[in-house]
């Protein structure tokens, strides 16, 4: 990745909304992001009652792939749903 790794502003799908939701979850750096996952970031998110859809998880695992979220495979579009699911639903 060209950009610097842990400005969050610099990753692809992440505008100035996400960013602040990313915050609000306590999800600060590239870092951050990539060591909780895209999946429980999704999941923190949701907890706090904050709306998103799954493009919101979409657009986490872009951003840490560097690639658009629509240009994410179907496959592992529904293999994030399924783990989001999953974990939601484990103790």
């Amino acid at each position: 990745m060209s950009k610097a790794p842990s400005d969050l502003s610099q990753l692809k799908n992440l505008g100035a909304a996400s960013i602040n939701i990313l915050r609000a979850v306590g999800i600060n750096t590239y870092e951050e992001l990539k060591s909780t996952g895209p999946v429980n970031t999704y999941l923190l998110i949701k907890k706090r009652n904050i709306h998103v859809s799954k493009v919101m998880l979409y657009a986490l695992q872009g951003a840490l792939m560097d690639v658009p979220w629509n240009q994410l495979s179907p496959e592992l579009k529904e293999q994030l749903l399924l783990d989001a699911e999953a974990t939601k639903l484990s103790p």
